[in-house]
């Protein structure tokens, strides 16, 4: 006698036929496989090119079939959007879910085939065999698109910007040694820091020390004045005073300070995109409803906050909170096998790194401030420090108990404005 699955008695019972679309997404096209239960092919599958004439008949096509029809594609960077977006706004449900996820699904046969065609039966698959647990692609997921897009960029413009910082200090170390730590004036709005305004103008020790005390003292008063320092004398007698043992190995040439100050004009236009685009972060990250509340948690500022809610994304596509720390990598991993049991082991690592990185600046930022009594994510990572954990031991497992406390937050947060609509 032959056993009925869930799926198939749910369509006996209610007589409803079930189109499950499989899109497999690459540059440019995608291939797309229609599958019913029971492993009935409604279309072979075929290629799609991400063209708007190709993703409308696709469209149609789709939308003429008879039952419900769910479609499932991986997230994969950007090449997903253009499918993504026409087919949702041509009405039909559209799911996009973890490549992870896809990956070890099914693989229940000792003979490995990889080729878009058998991805796109894949994933078809388990679009029938995960029809319940399916969640459909709305227009906060455009918001969140479009956060996630930003801190990508973001993490980009950073890089190239502590890599400009660092080119600069490395020319300033052959003209004007230890100039980029006369000053610890904070970072200003628009990115510009003092000493590297300062370096521009006296991007030489010579620019100091040859002018004379009074000379120079004139000529700093001038700097503060025109990039709104304050000017201080005592500050001015100091730094000429140190330029006087200071050691220049190159001379003060023309093409040494061309070289300067265009390497601090670069500067300059990075950190300004950088904080146009931590503004533009925030102010997008204001709209969704979870903002305040992961923004009220300790270790979380402007930069942080919008950070956390770009990578981590809906919270309600996650069934539990170890599928949170599970997706950010953060999780225990296991390795037992018979009586051999590991008390400890490695963590997963599997998930965005960037979600990463900002847990631990995170961490970083509850280690430099001390423990808030109000709070159980320092106290726990000050408690496992105590111990005498490792490094990477205790920062993990601070990330892990924060993702926690976070799901649990943010969910309660998400609940209570469903409860408040009703």
């Amino acid at each position: 006698m032959r056993i009925l699955e869930p799926l198939q008695l749910f369509i006996l019972e209610e007589s409803v036929m079930l189109n499950a679309v499989g899109i497999d997404v690459s540059k440019g096209r995608s291939t797309v496989a229609v599958l019913q239960p029971g492993g009935v092919i409604v279309h072979k599958p075929f290629d799609v090119p991400h063209k708007s004439r190709d993703l409308h008949d696709l469209a149609q096509y789709l939308g003429s079939l008879e039952g419900d029809t769910r479609v499932v594609m991986e997230s994969t960077g950007r090449y997903h959007e253009p499918i993504r977006n026409a087919l949702s706004k041509a009405g039909l449900f559209v799911c996009t879910v973890n490549p992870h996820l896809i990956k070890n699904y099914g693989n229940n046969t000792i003979r490995k085939v990889k080729t878009d065609s058998a991805d796109a039966k894949k994933i078809a698959r388990y679009t029938l065999d995960n029809w319940a647990e399916l969640r459909e692609y709305t227009n906060m997921d455009t918001t969140r698109t479009q956060l996630k897009t930003l801190n990508s960029q973001f993490s980009f413009f950073m890089k190239q910007k502590t890599a400009a910082k660092t080119n600069l200090i490395a020319l300033l170390d052959t003209t004007y040694p230890g100039v980029n730590k006369l000053f610890d004036s904070p970072v200003r709005a628009d990115g510009s820091e003092k000493w590297v305004d300062f370096a521009y103008s006296f991007w030489h020790v010579d620019c100091v020390r040859n002018a004379g005390i009074k000379a120079f003292t004139d000529r700093y008063k001038r700097f503060c004045k025109h990039h709104g320092y304050e000017f201080q004398e005592a500050k001015a007698n100091a730094i000429y005073k140190d330029s006087k043992e200071l050691i220049a190995t190159l001379p003060k040439e023309a093409v040494y300070k061309e070289l300067i100050q265009e390497s601090i004009r670069q500067l300059n236009l990075l950190s300004e995109n950088v904080e146009h685009i931590r503004k533009t972060m925030n102010e997008l990250a204001s709209t969704l409803p979870e903002y305040n509340t992961v923004m009220n948690m300790y270790g979380v500022g402007s930069t942080f906050g919008p950070q956390l809610m770009a990578e981590i994304g809906d919270i309600s596509k996650f069934q539990h909170r170890e599928a949170l720390t599970a997706y950010a990598g953060v999780d225990p991993g296991k390795n037992d096998s018979g009586q051999e049991v590991h008390n400890s082991s490695h963590a997963s690592k599997c998930g965005p790194s960037r979600l990463r990185c900002t847990l631990y600046q995170i961490m970083t930022t509850m280690l430099q401030n001390g423990v808030r009594e109000d709070d159980a994510v320092s106290s726990f990572l000050f408690k496992k420090k105590a111990e005498n954990k490792p490094y990477l031991v205790y920062m993990t497992a601070g990330a892990n108990k924060f993702l926690r406390v976070y799901y649990g937050k943010v969910k309660e947060c998400l609940h209570n404005q469903e409860q408040a609509e009703q």
